[in-house]
């Protein structure tokens, strides 16, 4: 079995609408996720998260607290990812034009708490963990110390 992956999501509001991505090939999936992806190691988990974002949104973002940890798994391919969603916020958001430099995503959505209620997502827990006021300590990539 192979280890989990690490990945990280922003969970970026505007107007109280969260941004959600589609990142199956044509209409295959109706599955709504926030962007995000694998972390590469050397990297902090945030430099990785804006990294990502940028491939799949275009948008440049500034990374915050954590919100929320999340598992999945797949028993039958021995997938098992980890996902660290933090809060995000958009740099300036003049003109904000979503695309998808990368071409890993196809569609996305501006969802609202009720909206997003009505959407196939993940995780399950997400509108407690964005709209909520919880937020996890993140302390930064170090260097080991011997």
């Amino acid at each position: 079995m192979k280890p989990p992956r690490l990945a990280v999501r922003a969970a970026i509001l505007r107007d109280d609408r969260l941004l959600l991505v589609n990142a199956y090939p044509g209409q295959q999936s109706d599955l709504w996720c926030l962007p995000g992806g694998g972390v590469e190691p050397g990297q902090s988990l945030p430099e990785n998260l804006i990294r990502e974002v940028a491939e799949e949104t275009g948008l440049a973002i500034t990374v915050s607290a954590p919100i929320l940890v999340n598992e999945f798994h797949d028993p039958e391919r021995g997938f098992h990812q980890v996902d660290i969603i933090f809060r995000a916020s958009l740099n300036g958001d003049a003109g904000i034009i979503l695309e998808d430099p990368e071409q890993v995503v196809n569609r996305f959505i501006w969802a609202t708490r009720a909206e997003l209620a009505k959407l196939r997502h993940k995780p399950g827990m997400l509108a407690r963990a964005v709209w909520g006021q919880y937020a996890a300590w993140y302390d930064p990539l170090e260097q080991i110390v011997s």
